[in-house]
C-alpha cells in the first residue's frame, strides 16, 4: 500500500508539474502526432450506440472534444485526468467551441463515479499510469453500464518503440541523474506485456478481453523536434533544470540521434501499441 501511495504521489507531482505544463504548451503538436489514434476512437464511438462516454487520462482534451462532437446533442463525453494544467486547457478548449464535454480533475483510480453511468470508456495512452491498476480498472468498471465497453490504446515495449527512447539512450552519458525505466512501474511502458494487461482486466472484473498489436505511422514537424526533445519525457524534465551548457550539449547530441527519423520538413516514426478492448 505504501508503494502504491508513493507511486500515486509521484504521478500526481509529475503531471501537475513540468510534464503537465509541457503537454499544455505542446498540445497542438501532440494532438496532430496522435491524430490517428483519436480517429480510431471516434470511429469506435460512431460505430457503437454509446451516448455517455468517459475518456480517462484525457490530457488536454483533444479526443474528448472529438468524441463529444461525434455523439452530438443526444450524448456527452466526460474527460478525467489527474493533471490540473491539462484539465484547465481542456476546459478552455471546450468553452471556445461550445462543446458538450465535461472535464474532471481527479485520479480515475479513486474518483467516486456514479455507478453504471457510461456506455463506453476510451483512453488514448492514459491507461499506463495508475499506481494500482486493478483497483483503477475495477473502479472504471463500476462506472460502466452492464454490457458497456472499454476501448484503449497502450504502448508496447520500449524495444518496439525506439523513437520514444531515442532521447534517453542518447542523453544518458551526459545526464547521470536520468532515471532508469522500472519494469512494471506506472509509466509509458507499464502495459508492455500482454499477459500483464490481461491479468489486470480479469482481476478487475472485465470480460471478453481482446488485446491486439497495432502499429501506426505518426509524424510531427521537424521544426517542433527541438522543443519536443527539450520539454517532453524524462530527458525533457531534467533539461528544464539543467544549466545552459549541459542543456546545449544534450540537445545537440540528441538531435543528431533523431536524424534517422527526419525526412525533409517532417519527423516520421511508427508507434507500436496494443489495442485493448473489454466488456463490463
Amino acid at each position: 500500500m505504501a508503494l502504491a501511495q508513493r507511486a500515486d504521489q509521484a504521478q500526481a507531482q509529475l503531471w501537475n508539474g513540468a510534464s503537465g505544463r509541457a503537454w499544455v504548451d505542446a498540445q497542438a503538436v501532440l494532438d496532430a502526432m496522435f491524430q490517428p489514434f483519436e480517429d480510431l476512437l471516434v470511429d469506435t464511438v460512431r460505430e457503437s450506440s454509446a451516448r455517455e462516454v468517459l475518456d480517462f487520462g484525457c490530457g488536454t482534451g483533444g479526443t474528448t472534444l472529438a468524441i463529444a462532437h461525434a455523439v452530438g446533442d443526444g450524448g456527452r463525453c466526460v474527460g478525467i485526468d489527474v493533471s490540473a494544467p491539462m484539465i484547465a486547457r481542456a476546459e478552455q478548449r471546450a468553452k471556445d467551441v461550445a462543446a458538450r464535454a465535461h472535464f474532471v480533475c481527479a485520479d480515475a483510480e479513486r474518483f467516486p463515479f456514479a455507478p453504471a453511468r457510461f456506455d463506453l470508456l476510451v483512453s488514448r495512452f492514459g491507461v499506463m499510469f495508475f499506481a494500482d491498476p486493478v483497483r483503477a480498472f475495477a473502479n472504471l468498471r463500476h462506472a460502466t453500464r452492464a454490457g458497456g465497453a472499454l476501448h484503449a490504446f497502450a504502448w508496447r515495449s520500449a524495444s518496439e518503440n525506439p523513437f520514444m527512447t531515442t532521447a534517453e539512450r542518447a542523453a544518458a552519458p551526459l545526464l547521470p541523474a536520468l532515471p532508469a525505466r522500472i519494469t512494471g512501474a506506472p509509466g509509458q511502458f507499464a502495459f508492455a506485456e500482454e499477459a500483464h494487461v490481461r491479468r489486470i482486466l480479469a482481476d478487475s472484473g472485465w470480460t471478453d478481453v481482446a488485446i491486439a498489436p497495432l502499429d501506426v505511422a505518426c509524424t510531427l514537424p521537424e521544426s517542433a523536434l527541438l522543443s519536443y526533445i527539450g520539454r517532453m519525457g524524462p530527458v525533457g524534465v531534467l533539461l528544464q533544470e539543467a544549466d545552459a551548457a549541459t542543456r546545449a550539449d544534450v540537445l545537440a547530441t540528441v538531435l543528431q540521434a533523431f536524424a534517422p527519423y527526419v525526412d525533409g520538413t517532417h519527423v516520421h516514426f511508427s508507434a507500436a501499441c496494443w489495442r485493448v478492448t473489454a466488456r463490463a
